[in-house]
């Protein structure tokens, strides 16, 4: 398939990342149409984008697949804002997976996802244990290339804003000279340079998973 045909499927595109990875798919010359799924209105037009409104949970079963070559999953919440652990869960794990199965009924080969710094199945910490079991099931899945981003405290414009993140942030871009060795994975990363990376990644044509931390982030791993 040559480039000019690339087909692309984003769900997380209203989040923070994932407005950075949807301007860059539209930019993109690899894709020639971009598909948008998302649970509202997207509130945006352009001549190689279209958007669906679904309902997550029931994308396994009950939506018609989209044809695609790549799909990108910003999809993620905190869990002051899902408001509990299970509702963390159902967004973090549940609807990422089930996007990843969507996206393969279609036809994609390559899925890359956002995780996090410490994602670990076997962490004690729930929040990273929850996103190293979804990192473990989207290796389920069957791609024939997985992109897994593991990024640090994520910089970059948020609505509405988050006070806490932001008074992180500030201070982490203070300390982040001071962060070498094995405190570089720990200096925050901007949104726009993990959209940008997810993207790169993914128009690639290899096979198998590439896990990218923090600090690679803007470098080339290896495949």
């Amino acid at each position: 398939m040559s480039a000019a045909s690339r087909r692309a499927l984003i769900a997380g595109a209203t989040g923070l990342v994932g407005a950075y990875c949807l301007d860059e798919l539209v930019a993109s010359t690899t894709y020639a149409s971009v598909v948008v799924l998302s649970r509202r209105p997207l509130g945006r037009d352009h001549a190689k984008l279209a958007a669906r409104i679904v309902d997550f949970s029931r994308l396994d079963t009950e939506e018609p697949p989209i044809p695609a070559d790549d799909a990108f999953c910003c999809l993620g919440t905190t869990l002051r804002q899902a408001g509990s652990r299970e509702a963390f869960r159902k967004v973090d794990f549940d609807y990422v997976v089930s996007f990843a199965r969507f996206a393969r009924r279609g036809g994609a080969r390559r899925f890359a996802v956002v995780s996090s710094l410490g994602a670990d199945r076997r962490s004690r910490v729930f929040y990273s244990r929850v996103k190293g079991e979804a990192e473990d099931a989207l290796r389920r899945v069957g791609f024939e290339s997985l992109v897994i981003l593991r990024p640090s405290l994520l910089l970059g414009p948020r609505h509405p804003p988050r006070l806490g993140e932001r008074v992180a942030g500030a201070a982490a871009l203070v300390a982040g000279p001071l962060m070498i060795g094995p405190l570089r994975r720990y200096r925050p990363v901007h949104a726009r340079l993990v959209a940008q990376t997810m993207v790169r990644l993914a128009g690639r044509e290899w096979t198998g998973t590439v896990v990218v931390e923090s600090e690679d982030i803007d470098a080339e791993p290896a495949t």
